[in-house]
């Protein structure tokens, strides 16, 4: 992903997507008074971006030309998201597995669970009832197509990285469901992405990073990629095996310990709840909860 400011090549770049003050939908490479993207940033009504021409994952550039931004969007917009489960330690430890994954459990979800930074969670009535979970989680964005790839050359088709939320009902993902994972993570609005990309040539090794969950200000989560069961560059070797992952598919990569559902007292997501997950070297994902006010129920 090399773009090009007035003929100079700058390979490390950050991207955003975001609405312009005429309703446009650009993409920019953000002014930042540092190297992340921080709720302030996203709020303040003051960020700028220089403006990216071309295609995003093809031939583009970064241009002289600055563009106030009017509201952040999700970076991307994938049609689905290959999730990764149980791929910390300590998770694993917390839930008390018997034994570690020998191979990633996989699971999907679908793409309008996509939001943007400061968009609402929206909870439906289905599962008010004290069981939507929070997930800090690093995404994995895929640049070029990729199949049948070896670990040692996984991380050449990474483009960057952003922060996710993955959103999840734990009634209807663990109990009420059959095992199956996908109903309780796909609810619309559960899978929260953003607030930037960042390129792979400047997060050069994505298991040495911070990340965690901060709800009402109180942090519930907070510890580093580095406990992965499996690395990024197995994972994307792994999903790439007899099966062509494009560019733009996103690679949600398992949570630390610290879920809502595995603390004393539990910790459950509640009608006007302000979530927030962080990653050093991305920034700050910010999402209001809202219960959603509709008698239709199961």
């Amino acid at each position: 992903m090399l773009s090009t400011i007035e003929g100079d090549i700058v390979p490390h770049c950050r991207f955003n997507r975001f609405e312009d003050r005429h309703g446009n939908i650009r993409y920019g490479q953000p002014l930042l008074s540092g190297d992340q993207m921080t709720a302030s940033d996203v709020t303040s009504g003051k960020l700028t971006a220089y403006l990216i021409e071309g295609e995003i994952f093809g031939a583009h550039r970064v241009t002289s030309t600055v563009v106030p931004v009017k509201k952040i969007l999700p970076p991307l917009l994938p049609a689905f998201y290959r999730g990764i489960g149980l791929n910390y330690v300590r998770h694993a430890e917390e839930i008390k597995a018997p034994t570690l994954p020998k191979n990633p459990i996989v699971f999907l979800k679908p793409g309008l669970t996509t939001i943007g930074p400061m968009d609402p969670i929206v909870v439906p009535p289905i599962c008010q009832d004290g069981q939507v979970d929070y997930e800090a989680e690093l995404a994995v964005i895929i640049g070029k197509p990729c199949k049948d790839v070896r670990k040692e050359d996984a991380l050449d088709y990474v483009a960057g990285y952003t922060i996710c939320n993955d959103v999840s009902a734990r009634k209807w993902q663990i109990q009420l469901c059959g095992g199956q994972w996908c109903f309780g993570k796909g609810f619309d609005t559960f899978n929260p992405l953003g607030p930037m990309i960042v390129s792979s040539k400047l997060i050069k090794d994505p298991n040495n990073l911070r990340l965690g969950t901060k709800v009402n200000g109180k942090v519930l989560q907070d510890f580093n990629t580095s406990d992965m069961i499996f690395d990024v560059a197995t994972l994307v070797s792994f999903l790439s095996q007899g099966t062509t992952l494009q560019p733009g598919e996103v690679i949600i990569t398992g949570t630390p310990h610290g879920v809502g559902a595995n603390r004393s007292p539990q910790v459950w997501l509640k009608d006007k709840d302000v979530c927030e997950i962080f990653i050093d070297g991305i920034g700050n994902l910010v999402n209001p909860v809202v219960f959603e006010k509709n008698t239709s129920k199961l």
